[in-house]
């Protein structure tokens, strides 16, 4: 057997002590030792606290305080009651859709920071700052020192061209509009931190588009310049808004793309025919427009012999591909034997333009042109030197008020222009004062 070696009083005492370090919370733990044998003693369980009990001591740096409530000194160990006035505020909940009007607060050469009312500050991309395109904005600018009296008409909109502004360079930092600067713009939705998104490009379109319909609906020739030109036609701007001219609709025929391309930079009349803001669909007309311009009843004009028949002979007007019917009734006021007698292919004459009996037909007439009966049989030249004046005096016997155009009733779904209050949604969430200015 091998012999064992009992360890001495003072050895075990070490050893105890050695244990009690070692001890675990929660668990057994050697206590006593008697006679050389050790006695295992049970910790008493440690009461449970709840989730508040042991949170207390923290919960003044993370639990929001209400107004009114107690407020935790950190520096004493109790409470003292503050009296603080509660203030309702009422902010403007952003939709999408809602047109709204802001103020420009902050922002870098990407993107601008626009208080609108709403508990969160908008959000403008840069692409969505300018009105339009690029393009457009050759429409848009005015320069009052300039072209004012262009712009300065009504239901006109645009914008002032500043050369100081438009000169500056940008710079990291910079925003692309100053801070102060009111905008007018769209709520498109939120952002992913929940800021509203905001275009002022996608207002000026609807505002574009609801001016178009207007023009459409009062069917008023409107002068545009050619910008563009493509196989099928001729393209321009109305309001920012990219319009298309089909070459059917010109009205002198083009027999190659040079003569189409040769309108480019040109000024010409039009008519808005067709308009789908839905697809972006602005068709328009000169042949429509320069009928409205230059065919109406009193009109006079200049043309060209183009056929002679046995009942009359065929004008062709100007330098255009239209032409109207003079009859041989219409010559003179004397009875006319012969056409060809008269006139000749080719000849130039200055005809006046009377109420046809086919709407789409155009009448000519020589004869209300004479200052007397069968001048144009003795003195074409006299006829031609007091055309003016013998036009002037038919439309004085024409009607004075002329018959009323039955207009297209506007959609109904559009909304209105005239009224800011109702037209942005944070119009009352503004508050809009006149400058002191002293003389």
């Amino acid at each position: 057997m091998s012999p064992y070696l009992l360890p001495c009083e003072e050895c075990r005492n070490e050893i105890v002590e050695e244990v009690e370090e070692l001890e675990l919370l929660d668990k057994p733990f050697v206590k006593n030792v008697s006679n050389g044998a050790v006695d295992e003693v049970e910790v008493p369980e440690l009461r449970k606290l709840d989730e508040e009990e042991v949170l207390e001591p923290f919960l003044k740096f993370f639990k929001p305080r209400e107004l009114g409530e107690k407020v935790y000194d950190s520096e004493e160990s109790d409470f003292e009651e503050e009296e603080v006035e509660k203030v309702l505020v009422e902010y403007y909940e952003p939709k999408a859709g809602d047109f709204v009007v802001g103020v420009v607060v902050s922002g870098n050469e990407h993107k601008l920071d626009v208080n609108i009312g709403a508990d969160l500050l908008g959000t403008i991309l840069k692409k969505e700052v300018l009105p339009l395109y690029y393009k457009d904005m050759e429409y848009l600018l005015c320069d009052t020192n300039k072209d004012s009296e262009e712009f300065m008409v009504q239901g006109k909109t645009g914008v002032v061209k500043n050369d100081e502004a438009m000169s500056g360079e940008s710079a990291p930092g910079r925003p692309v509009v100053e801070p102060g600067t009111i905008l007018f713009a769209e709520v498109l939705g939120r952002t992913l931190s929940g800021r509203p998104l905001l275009s002022t490009r996608r207002l000026f379109t609807r505002l574009a588009w609801h001016r178009v319909r207007q023009i459409k609906q009062l069917n008023e020739p409107i002068e545009v310049k050619i910008t563009e030109w493509n196989t099928g036609g001729l393209l321009t701007r109305i309001e920012g808004l990219r319009a298309f001219l089909p070459k059917t609709e010109l009205v002198n025929r083009t027999n190659n793309f040079t003569q189409l391309k040769d309108n480019v930079g040109h000024k010409i009349h039009v008519i808005v025919t067709r308009t789908n803001e839905a697809t972006n669909d602005l068709i328009i007309s000169e042949k429509e427009a320069w009928t409205m311009l230059h065919l109406q009843e009193g009109t006079l004009l200049e043309g060209t012999v183009n056929k002679i028949f046995p009942y009359g002979a065929q004008i062709r007007i100007g330098q255009t591909n239209r032409s109207g019917l003079l009859h041989i009734s219409s010559i003179s006021r004397e009875r006319v034997a012969s056409v060809s007698d008269l006139l000749a292919v080719d000849e130039k004459v200055k005809v006046l333009v009377v109420k046809s009996t086919f709407p789409d037909k155009i009448s000519l007439s020589i004869a209300q042109l004479e200052s007397e009966p069968g001048l144009f049989m003795s003195d074409k030249e006299r006829v031609y030197s007091e055309a003016e004046a013998m036009a002037k005096k038919y439309r004085q016997k024409m009607p004075t008020v002329p018959l009323a155009r039955k207009l297209k009733q506007f959609p109904a779904d559009t909304l209105s222009y005239e009224d800011e209050e109702n037209l942005y949604s944070n119009w009352k969430w503004f508050k809009f004062e006149m400058d002191n200015i002293p003389e």
